[in-house]
């Protein structure tokens, strides 16, 4: 079923959205908007995209009228440098949307994934442009299969809360009011309150034993820098800092 657009403008008459039933991706308007000069709060939403994008120029699977596929201005006081603590702040408010709307608890892996069980539900994409951070965020909802081959074992909140997922409209409200949420955290508490949120809701970033994808070195996570980035202290002793790519688990914790 098509997205209600209009109950989501009645939910959140405070940001300006513009939908499309299908689009190549909803980052690449939104950056069309910051350009023009569109304002905070300013959203993308589409049912579909046809050419969706994750971090590093990954593919994201956006099937048609399943999930939430947006993307948010957020004209905040950071820089092209801040945008690894602005895609820790879009997680958290992504997790805690989820778990108001679905009662399902959230995991955060570095530096984008959220997971329900160890399965990724949605992803998070932060890039900045014209002095604005694009919040690109994509959600399982209603997906019920999903393509073999994916690099990280897929989920949607159909499959987690046995056929009971939220309303997408609801689910979109209750994402903007996280965003809102967290904006005023940075504002008031600056990175160190963004940075110390994520450490207490992700089990990854201290004491988990992971695989760095660029890489393939070993090591145990040691807390988060002042600007975002994972520490891990690897198997020779040396604290390295992760700056991009990603890591997995290995299946042992210390």
């Amino acid at each position: 079923m098509p997205l209600d657009i209009e109950r989501v403008r009645q939910l959140r008459p405070q940001n300006e959205l513009h939908y499309f039933p299908a689009i190549g991706s909803t980052m690449t308007e939104a950056a069309r908007l910051a350009a023009s000069g569109a304002p905070h709060g300013t959203v993308v939403i589409a049912d579909e995209q046809t050419a969706g994008v994750g971090r590093l120029g990954r593919s994201w699977h956006s099937q048609a009228e399943s999930g939430i596929y947006a993307t948010a201005l957020l004209r905040l006081s950071l820089s092209p440098a801040n945008v690894p603590l602005s895609a820790l702040m879009l997680g958290l408010g992504t997790a805690e949307a989820i778990t108001a709307s679905s009662n399902l608890a959230c995991d955060l892996r570095w530096p984008n994934d959220v997971l329900i069980n160890g399965k990724k539900v949605a992803g998070i994409l932060a890039q900045f442009s014209d002095a604005c951070v694009l919040a690109g965020i994509g959600i399982n909802v209603n997906q019920s299969s999903f393509p073999g081959g994916l690099r990280t074992p897929a989920t949607s909140l159909f499959l987690e809360s046995g056929g009971c997922p939220p309303a997408r409209e609801d689910l979109i409200a209750k994402l903007l009011a996280s965003l809102d949420a967290f904006c005023s955290l940075l504002a008031e508490s600056g990175p160190g309150g963004i940075l110390r949120a994520f450490t207490a809701a992700s089990s990854y970033v201290l004491h988990r034993r992971v695989i760095i994808e660029e890489t393939g070195a070993e090591g145990v996570t040691a807390g988060l820098d002042e600007n975002g980035f994972l520490m891990v202290r690897l198997d020779n002793n040396r604290l390295e800092r992760v700056c991009s790519g990603g890591i997995r688990p290995v299946n042992t914790t210390v």
